[in-house]
């Protein structure tokens, strides 16, 4: 009985011990999208924070296509001793199960919440030579020529396409949806003309706006957005619209807890350092930090909202 305690013991302490030291190696973040997108943003940017913390690089490796899909596939299949974590957007882990018929993962069952990282509005863009000056400017016409429009977004099922098709739906209207490889292929493409609009995360969407490149028409919180002056909330023409985006931390199902629990404090002490703060702000970006627990509740809250929306907008992938 004494050996027993005693090796259940060692055991107890090797794995507390294992988690107090890591890590002892890089950390990979596998982002869903493209660079230049809003959930690659937000991983470089808390990547960069985490490598001074840890003291050890943190690796940002792209995977995008299938709405996130292709990344979430590969995180899920990791090896779960927290090298790998996988940062998605939130309609990655809540969203997708229930517009792709078929999908190479599971996220309840491949992940567990670490954290919400942050969260942040979407807003409406043309082209800055578009003659589209207002919302209504936009929606006036789209009612007057039914199905001309057409948006873009970073794939069936992210982030924009929802903001996207909630938009649609809320103002009445028709538009054609054109599918992206990511946030950044598709706003490129709006600044190239190639669509008439997108309703992108504010965090990819801000440097095209400032640098003139894209005219804003609208942010999808409920009120202006500081990082935007002038721009009002789309909820002023298109009364009770809001729509807002998050991007996080999961693990591989089976990572250790105590390796989960340190992710989650030493992601809130990075969110909270001055600096980082006024990072994520000049991205429209807010910071979260709930626990896993939380996360796990908000996702599930989530999951209930996006499976009526994805009904009635019939929105899906064979």
């Amino acid at each position: 009985m004494k050996r027993t305690l005693a090796f259940i013991a060692a055991v107890i302490f090797s794995v507390a011990a294992q988690a107090q030291s890591w890590p002892t190696k890089p950390v990979k973040f596998i982002v869903p999208f493209p660079p230049g997108g809003a959930t690659d943003i937000s991983a470089r940017l808390l990547g960069e924070r985490l490598s001074q913390i840890w003291g050890q690089q943190v690796v940002i490796e792209n995977r995008g296509g299938a709405g996130g899909g292709v990344g979430a596939a590969e995180a899920a299949r990791a090896t779960p001793d927290g090298y790998t974590l996988f940062f998605p957007s939130g309609s990655v882990m809540t969203a997708n199960q229930h517009i792709y018929a078929k999908m190479n993962y599971d996220p309840e069952k491949d992940f567990v919440p670490v954290t919400n990282v942050v969260s942040g509005p979407q807003v409406l863009t043309v082209p800055a030579k578009s003659s589209f000056k207002t919302v209504k400017d936009l929606i006036d016409f789209a009612k007057a020529n039914p199905g001309k429009l057409n948006f873009g977004h970073a794939g069936i099922g992210s982030q924009t396409h929802l903001a996207a098709e909630n938009f649609v739906y809320q103002a009445k209207i028709q538009a054609q949806a054109v599918p992206y490889k990511g946030e950044g292929p598709g706003l490129a493409a709006l600044v190239g003309g190639e669509i008439d609009f997108f309703v992108g995360n504010l965090a990819a969407s801000i440097g095209h706006v400032n640098g003139g490149r894209l005219r804003a028409l609208g942010v999808t919180s409920k009120a202006e957005t500081p990082q935007m002056p002038g721009v009002p909330a789309i909820a002023k023409t298109v009364p009770g619209f809001e729509n807002t985006g998050w991007f996080g931390i999961v693990a591989p199902t089976g990572t250790p807890t105590d390796v989960v629990q340190k992710v989650y404090r030493d992601t809130k002490t990075a969110l909270e350092d001055t600096r980082m703060k006024a990072r994520l702000f000049a991205q429209g970006l807010a910071p979260v930090a709930n626990t896993p627990e939380q996360m796990g509740r908000a996702m599930k809250e989530e999951t209930a909202l996006w499976a009526k929306v994805v009904r009635e907008r019939k929105i899906s992938v064979k």
